[in-house]
């Protein structure tokens, strides 16, 4: 299996080692857009793969920072409390680059910007822009995405 996400349709495609799609989820990239530096914001392109899964067995909506749970669970109240708050839920896949000079190491390294796929509230719009360099995606989709796929799949990500 195999993933690819494309941002100019704000997709992200599960394909099948002979690459038919076997599940396709409206995500949001960066507002950004595409990019690559450290500090631009931007959703990085390129050939990755998922480094880590993080929140197995966790409850959906469950709240993450700095990648560990802690301890609430999202609702529009908690929202309300925190409105700048930019909302990692549910389960993270962190992705790592693959092409070194590109995506990996230096200024440009996919891992280091903690570039993730994760959940994001239920009213956060889908199918456009809006993220701070991550992929964003629905929780259930989330779940299921995160059940289907190991650590090591590959995710391309094309502008």
């Amino acid at each position: 299996m195999r993933i690819n996400i494309r941002i100019p349709a704000q997709e992200l495609d599960l394909l099948d080692d002979a690459g038919k799609v076997l599940r396709c989820y409206a995500v949001s990239t960066a507002a950004n857009g595409a990019g690559e530096i450290s500090g631009s914001y931007c959703t990085p392109r390129g050939k990755h793969i998922i480094r880590a899964k993080l929140g197995a067995g966790q409850p959906e909506n469950t709240v993450f920072v700095g990648r560990r749970p802690t301890g609430e669970i999202y609702t529009p109240e908690l929202g309300d409390k925190f409105p700048g708050r930019d909302w990692i839920l549910t389960r993270i896949l962190w992705l790592s680059g693959c092409e070194v000079g590109f995506n990996r190491l230096g200024k440009c390294d996919t891992m280091r910007r903690y570039i993730y796929i994760h959940g994001t509230p239920d009213s956060v719009q889908l199918g456009i822009p809006g993220s701070h360099g991550c992929i964003r995606m629905r929780n259930a989709d989330l779940i299921e995405l995160y059940d289907l796929v190991p650590a090591g799949t590959e995710v391309e990500i094309i502008a």
